[in-house]
């Protein structure tokens, strides 16, 4: 059971590097493609997997730059989450793996989803008041249901505290 619950965590730990290198490119090509938009208003046509923000680039370049700053600032908190992710996997020990530095790892993750959910409700928020001036713009939501996840993950991380204490206090008794 040991040795399949090691290599779960490895292969975890490939598909969050995966995420992670992906989360990248995703913010990247946002922010070059909103460069390159200062020149060239047509870039804003086709952001990022036909992210269309052509309406706002047309109506305002400083709520266009908003929409795609707050989206890069939603992909940067994921990064953040994948990051951490990451060190939580490369650190955990199977043999002990209550000890404080992944109770605050976990805790650490949680603030990041919580950010980004925060990040991506002022986005949408932002953009249906934009829609109000410029009806034709086609920006879709950010998904924001990470709430839940945010509380699982911070709940883990208690438990971790927890198990953190617990262990401290079996170590000491015996």
């Amino acid at each position: 059971m040991k040795i399949k619950t090691e290599i779960l965590l490895q292969v975890m730990h490939v598909l969050a590097w995966i995420v992670f290198i992906g989360i990248l490119i995703n913010a990247g090509t946002l922010l070059v493609t909103w460069g390159l938009s200062f020149n060239r208003p047509e870039a804003a046509r086709n952001l990022y997997n036909g992210l269309n923000l052509e309406p706002a680039r047309a109506y305002d370049f400083g709520h266009y730059s908003v929409l795609v700053l707050m989206r890069v600032v939603v992909a940067v908190f994921e990064a953040l989450t994948a990051w951490t992710l990451l060190k939580v996997l490369a650190d955990i020990k199977l043999a002990s793996p209550f000890r404080i530095e992944i109770a605050k790892l976990l805790q650490r993750m949680s603030a990041f989803i919580f950010l980004g959910w925060i990040a991506a409700m002022e986005h949408n928020s932002y953009s249906t008041w934009l829609r109000t001036k410029v009806p034709t713009l086609d920006n879709p939501p950010i998904a924001t249901n990470v709430i839940f996840i945010a509380g699982i993950v911070f709940i883990l991380a208690q438990v971790f505290r927890k198990g953190v204490e617990l262990q401290t206090e079996a170590e000491l008794t015996v």
